[in-house]
């Protein structure tokens, strides 16, 4: 079923999670291929913690899923992006982005 994805040596993939309607990009995580089908199958995203070697449900504990409208994968295979209807904020600090932070000089 993921013949084309190119999972890395550790099994993961980078994983780019979108809002369906603003276009925002929400956050970075990694899938692996269990966490893809339970993605998949749920219709909620899953994904699989590097630090805690655990699948992890976004929003299992704190409400804040995520439904999946459509999952693309990039030009190489081994990027995905997974557009949501956010049901919250996507980042654990309550901000809707992870990605509020600049980069200065």
């Amino acid at each position: 079923m993921y013949a084309d994805l190119k999972f890395d040596e550790k099994g993961l993939i980078p994983t780019i999670v979108q809002d369906t309607q603003t276009r925002q990009v929400l956050m970075m995580a990694w899938m692996n291929a269990e966490s893809l089908q339970k993605t998949l199958e749920s219709g909620e995203t899953w994904f699989w913690s590097r630090s805690r070697q655990e699948l992890w449900h976004k929003g299992g504990t704190s409400g804040n899923t995520q439904k999946v409208s459509e999952v693309r994968y990039d030009c190489d295979a081994d990027t995905l992006l997974v557009l949501v209807e956010p049901a919250g904020p996507a980042c654990h600090t309550g901000a809707v982005s992870c990605f509020y932070r600049v980069l200065s000089d």
